[in-house]
């Protein structure tokens, strides 16, 4: 099936209306473009739960700080159009920055609660501010149903499900697990950018991280632990941003034993810089 593509927000709500009227229910598929088999597996899950799936593509301009190279960032419609259709999307919006942004554009959205915990925000203060704003707007033009987020961008996650609830925008957001290679490595577009010796090197940040989550359910304490893991990365020449137990739920650092864990790591590798996440 070859998804119909629409570059402006009239043409997304034409499509939209159709559906409403016959009665379907939709979800949204928000990503960047560089579709890969973690995009396509959101895909999936959205025709789970819907009778149609929309996949937007937009690299957002206000996602890239002043020190990172908005046009360096890998683009090719056809291939992701061929990718996400044979996933099963009906239809991509993938629209031009002045149709998101127009001329005299002033609002955006400022966060505080799991935007602000030391983790991604420490190394990148306005991100989440760029993706709150791109998301709500996105939320709002097509009027899904349903929003499919991978976990393994697991703070973002929990960013857009706050806004969602603090704005009361209907939709409800599904965090979908992480796509894994055969050898545990979270599927990511910035994968590519490794090279064979470090492919190889690059399932340590998982093992590291279930190795962790062990030493927690053995007893082992979370700070430890994490120091642990920390240490084992770093002897695998990884530069270390962060491994951190968080509550799974607000990401604030943990105060009771009894608290959901979520453990959380970023780490370079060469010119490459890798997130990963698992439950405890």
């Amino acid at each position: 099936m070859k998804p119909k593509l629409v570059r402006t927000i009239a043409a997304l709500r034409r499509e939209t209306a159709r559906w409403r009227a016959e009665g379907l229910t939709y979800a949204v598929v928000p990503t960047m473009g560089a579709i890969h088999s973690g995009h396509t597996h959101l895909v999936t899950e959205g025709l789970k739960r819907a009778d149609r799936v929309i996949t937007t593509i937009f690299v957002n301009p206000q996602q890239f700080a002043a020190t990172e190279d908005l046009g360096k960032y890998p683009r090719d419609e056809d291939g992701d159009v061929r990718k996400l259709g044979k996933a099963g999307t009906h239809l991509i919006f993938s629209p031009a920055p002045e149709e998101m942004y127009p001329a005299g554009a002033a609002t955006t959205i400022t966060l505080s609660g799991p935007a602000k915990v030391g983790l991604e925000d420490r190394f990148r203060p306005h991100f989440f501010d760029g993706v709150a704003t791109v998301v709500a707007k996105l939320f709002i033009q097509t009027g899904a149903d349903f929003a499919m987020f991978g976990e393994k961008d697991y703070q973002q996650l929990k960013v857009v499900t706050r806004m969602v609830s603090d704005l009361d925008i209907p939709i409800e957001v599904i965090g979908v697990p992480t796509v894994r290679e055969d050898d545990g490595l979270a599927k990511s577009s910035r994968n590519v950018y490794l090279t064979k010796t470090e492919r190889q090197q690059a399932i340590a940040i998982y093992r590291s991280l279930q190795t962790a989550a062990e030493r927690i359910r053995s007893g082992i304490n979370p700070q430890s632990a994490t120091r642990s893991a920390t240490r084992m990365l770093m002897v695998q020449g990884f530069k270390v941003d962060y491994v951190t137990a968080r509550n799974a739920e607000s990401l604030a650092i943990p105060q009771h034993k009894d608290e959901p864990l979520r453990l959380i790591a970023a780490a370079w590798l060469g010119k490459t810089r890798l997130i990963d996440n698992i439950a405890v």
